[in-house]
């Protein structure tokens, strides 16, 4: 099939998907469709196909763009639009979340799988709420248990919903923890010694100071507050 047959059926299956999919699936999706052909579409094929589809989207003209998030491709609506499209789901996504759930989430996607324990012994504070919070929008989830520690707490990992949110595949294409810091680095200030600038001052005014001074027989002489006198 060529390209340009193919692309509708590749856009009618992620139009239609209530979730993200990927290049695999549209591939089995897109060759179950069309079982009546004798050549099966290649994953290369879909590929192909696909970067014609998000080159096609990228105008400006467009509201919506194809990208693949989450893992998977999707119809998204562009940024500048979020709060107009925001009212259709009500005010929940409009709200920011509060620094402690971020501060909460941050720790989960870095150091998933985590127990609340070690949380919270990073944080320094309960993170009950924050948990709860998380958990209830769907950016966490409960991976597991840890089932060497005592008790065999819950272990919470970063969600599908997560990468939706910050559109991103996978937990590696968060930014690297050096790569954070770097940017808040400061450079120190430079102290001078003031004292050791007022001496090198008054050391320079007593060598190197001169006047011109009238005498009171008129001539011009230039004076060294130091020494003699010269005549110019």
């Amino acid at each position: 099939m060529e390209i340009t047959n193919l692309i509708p059926h590749i856009e009618a299956l992620i139009f239609a998907s209530d979730k993200g999919l990927t290049t695999l699936e549209i591939t089995e999706m897109v060759n179950n469709a069309l079982g009546y052909m004798d050549d099966k579409i290649s994953l290369d094929q879909v590929e192909a196909a696909l970067e014609g589809i998000t080159e096609k989207y990228s105008a400006d003209f467009y509201p919506f763009e194809v990208k693949q998030s989450g893992g998977g491709w999707q119809f998204l609506t562009r940024k500048e639009f979020h709060k107009t499209i925001a009212q259709l789901n009500g005010d929940k996504f409009l709200k920011r979340l509060s620094a402690a759930a971020l501060e909460t989430l941050a720790i989960i996607a870095y150091k998933q799988p985590v127990t609340k324990g070690e949380i919270e012994a990073i944080r320094g504070v309960s993170s009950d709420y924050a948990v709860q919070k998380l958990l209830e929008k769907e950016l966490i989830i409960i991976s597991g248990r840890n089932e060497k520690a005592v008790g065999q707490p819950l272990l919470y990992s970063t969600s599908k919903s997560f990468m939706d949110y910050f559109g991103i595949n996978s937990a590696d294409e968060l930014p690297k923890i050096k790569e954070v810091l770097a940017e808040q680095l400061v450079e120190p200030t430079v102290m001078k010694d003031v004292h050791a600038e007022d001496a090198k001052a008054e050391d320079a005014d007593d060598t190197d100071t001169e006047a011109l001074v009238v005498t009171d027989s008129g001539e011009l002489i230039v004076n060294n507050e130091q020494g003699e006198g010269e005549e110019s």
